[in-house]
């Protein structure tokens, strides 16, 4: 963070003397200047107390400072090019969103990126703030899972009339903090995309079931695609594209291994393939073999000719990227058609979104 000057504000655009109800009637953060090959992004709060930023895997939390006397809170945050990224104001033990900021994700974040980022068509701007409700789909499935253990809502969603079932694992943070039903809907109608069938998935215990276990899915296979195919929502169930992110995406590539029969067609961001049996035990779980089990299974010469994987990781997860450039070379050795890009973001949903959309089309095409 650099300090300010006393012009430092006007230089975003924004007039008046700062913590002044002229100043702040016309504060719309946060707002962005060129800094070398970079960013400074501005942060304002407006409040009585202290504060800091939280930000979604991709820094420590910034603290705010106070201007002068008065009520105006402010950070100068260093951004590199091509940033999205969630974040949250923080003080005390509560968590909130950014009332200057029209962007958000459910009702307590917020979305900053900066102006080189790229644009995420289909994905409706969504005000942060608490009374924020995203429409659901109507159809849900109570699944009692025998496999699995423990009952859970997965909800459903036919996209143009409906086609293949795209299975979105974390569908609670799709449904709940992104609106994965809106850009789909958009997607589709432009023509973008094949109408879909979604199936947002919720995780009880994602450490626990989207390791390399079969459990997850032989229940996805025979619990819960039999009870789509029941709920009189248009949907085929022959076609299915596996969309996964971090263990998720592990997840959805191991059962592309495992379950050959069941998944052809995977969409996965930033998998976490620094997983091994025992990583989490680890000081450092990123630190082990690079690609973990999954790049050691791949190392078997399984025949993938029949797969089609679309890869995706955060260009900022520096950590992540060798673990990941493994598995893809692997899987693409192995005979599967592949598709790898870079997402401007760290490990961080928002930054997933439209490769989200994309993915999915190129797995279907």
């Amino acid at each position: 963070m650099k300090l300010v000057g006393e012009d430092t504000f006007v230089a975003y655009g924004l007039p008046g003397a700062p913590g002044t109800e002229e100043f702040w009637a016309t504060v719309r953060t946060p707002a962005s200047i060129p800094d070398g090959d970079g960013w400074v992004t501005l942060f304002l709060r407006r409040g009585p107390e202290a504060a800091s930023i939280g930000f979604e895997s991709w820094s420590d939390p910034v603290p705010l400072r106070r201007w002068g006397d008065t009520d105006c809170w402010y950070a100068e945050v260093r951004m590199p090019a091509r940033l999205r990224v969630t974040y949250q104001f923080l003080a005390g033990d509560a968590a909130y969103a950014d009332p200057f900021n029209p962007v958000g994700a459910g009702g307590d974040r917020s979305i900053a990126a900066t102006p080189d980022a790229p644009a995420q068509p289909h994905w409706p701007v969504i005000g942060a703030g608490t009374d924020v409700v995203l429409p659901l789909p109507r159809t849900r499935i109570r699944w009692a899972g025998e496999r699995l253990g423990g009952r859970r809502t997965v909800r459903v969603h036919p996209v143009g009339g409906g086609g293949p079932v795209v299975l979105l694992l974390d569908g609670d943070d799709w449904l709940y903090l992104h609106p994965a039903m809106a850009a789909f809907d958009s997607a589709v109608a432009s023509g973008e995309m094949p109408p879909v069938t979604l199936v947002f998935l919720p995780a009880k215990d994602r450490e626990a079931e989207f390791a390399c276990r079969p459990e997850l899915w032989e229940a996805v296979r025979d619990e819960l695609l039999p009870l789509v195919g029941e709920s009189g929502v248009a949907a085929d169930l022959d076609r299915l594209v596996v969309a996964g992110q971090s263990l998720g995406g592990l997840s959805a590539v191991y059962a592309a291994l495992e379950f050959p029969e069941l998944v052809s067609r995977v969409a996965c961001q930033s998998g976490s393939f620094w997983w091994t049996p025992d990583a989490m035990g680890l000081a450092d779980p990123l630190g082990g073999a690079v690609g973990g089990a999954v790049a050691a299974r791949l190392r078997e010469r399984p025949d993938l000719s029949g797969l089609r994987v679309a890869f995706d990781v955060g260009e900022h997860e520096r950590e992540m990227l060798p673990h990941c450039e493994a598995v893809e070379g692997l899987v693409e050795q192995a005979g599967a058609a592949v598709r790898v890009s870079r997402s401007a973001s760290g490990h961080d949903r928002v930054g997933w979104r439209h490769a989200l959309l994309r993915d999915v089309a190129w797995a279907l095409a």
